[in-house]
């Protein structure tokens, strides 16, 4: 167990952020040169402020006509989403080993209030997972995989309660909460998780076309 704990918090964790960057990082490149082959025309009206506006309306609750017109999915949605950032980024074990391989490292949220959020994010999970199982508009969208990755995003937050809470093996769940962890950050750049990153692009170069180009919201 202690040569398995030691190969996740190693090599196999270096390994799983360099393909989370570096995936990241390609992906971006190769969607870069596709816009540029299929849709230059798109880059005569760069704008900024178009690019911002549609951005920022997206990252705002109920910011938008399609986010209002379903609220109860819309305030899950970003519930889910920023527990799923603020968890793993302000959790203070976290930041221990940040400021342990790097000597930086973030703010941390008080353990209780992690531990809070953390069941939020797998509540909030839940309930998307339901929804595209019930909702027959969403459930003819949805394949095994994107249920598969919803599964997966979840896994190292059940793990991590798990593991706080000392229910079961400790080194077993903590070794499981690692692994799935990285299993998730060398997955992310090649699904539909890369838009974490992705969104902000996205979002921008529909503000620059509908905004910028035809003076319309994209929002």
């Amino acid at each position: 167990m202690n040569e398995i704990y030691g190969f996740l918090t190693g090599p196999a964790l270096w390994l799983a952020f360099a393909v989370f960057i570096g995936g990241l990082i390609l992906r971006l490149a190769n969607l870069y040169g596709v816009s540029k082959e299929r849709d230059r025309v798109v880059y005569n009206h760069v704008s900024m402020k178009w690019g911002v506006r549609s951005i920022v309306h997206w990252l705002i609750p109920l910011g938008s006509v399609s986010l209002r017109a379903q609220p109860v999915f819309a305030v899950v949605f970003y519930v889910f989403h920023v527990c799923l950032l603020a968890v793993p980024l302000f959790l203070r074990a976290h930041n221990i080993l940040w400021h342990e391989a790097f000597g930086v490292s973030l703010p941390s949220l008080p353990e209780s209030l992690a531990d809070i959020l953390a069941i939020v994010c797998v509540l909030a999970a839940l309930f998307l997972l339901l929804r595209r199982i019930i909702r027959p508009e969403v459930r003819i969208l949805t394949t095994a995989w994107d249920y598969l990755l919803l599964i997966l995003t979840i896994l190292p937050f059940v793990t991590g309660i798990l593991a706080y809470h000392q229910v079961g093996p400790r080194q077993m769940t903590l070794i499981l909460h690692i692994l799935s962890a990285e299993i998730l950050l060398v997955i992310i750049p090649f699904s539909k998780l890369g838009h974490i990153v992705l969104f902000f692009f996205s979002r921008a170069f529909i503000g620059f076309e509908m905004g910028q180009r035809r003076g319309a919201r994209t929002w």
